[in-house]
């Protein structure tokens, strides 16, 4: 897999500037880091279970809690260190994405993806079709939101 739009989309996210104040009922800045390591570290261990051969599930309902969210901020001690295991997230993705055979992308995994209490997917997609939505929406989506 070309890996080269996933990782351009991990490095547009960590250059964005911080906006001063979030519109009303939006995430702060830390809250969409956050959001981004739990959706990253759901991908890497989607991404991790397929390639080993196991089943796995693909769910970003957890990456949305407020108080994961407040956790995840908490335990990473603030916006520069999630910045930083983001960086070190997207190089894991992008690693092994970048070994995954043909059949492996087209593995199939149960989906289940919500953004603001609406179900956007619900139904099995590919890996390869999981790591394109990332690239392409996912991760472009939270930058702007920067």
């Amino acid at each position: 897999m070309d890996t080269n739009p996933l990782q351009q989309a991990y490095d547009a996210l960590l250059a964005a500037d911080p906006r001063a104040v979030p519109p009303p009922g939006e995430w702060n800045t830390e809250q969409i880091l956050a959001h981004v390591s739990l959706v990253s570290a759901a991908t890497i261990s989607t991404v991790a279970a397929v390639a080993s051969g196991t089943i796995s599930t693909y769910d970003n309902r957890q990456s949305q809690d407020p108080w994961t969210l407040d956790r995840v901020i908490a335990l990473a001690d603030g916006e520069a260190a999630l910045r930083e295991r983001i960086r070190a997230q997207g190089e894991a993705l992008c690693a092994l994405a970048a070994v995954l055979s043909e059949a492996e992308l087209a593995t199939k995994v149960p989906t289940l993806l919500l953004s603001n209490g609406t179900c956007l997917v619900d139904q099995p997609l590919s890996l390869g079709d999981i790591l394109v939505g990332l690239a392409g929406a996912e991760l472009p989506g939270h930058t702007k939101q920067l």
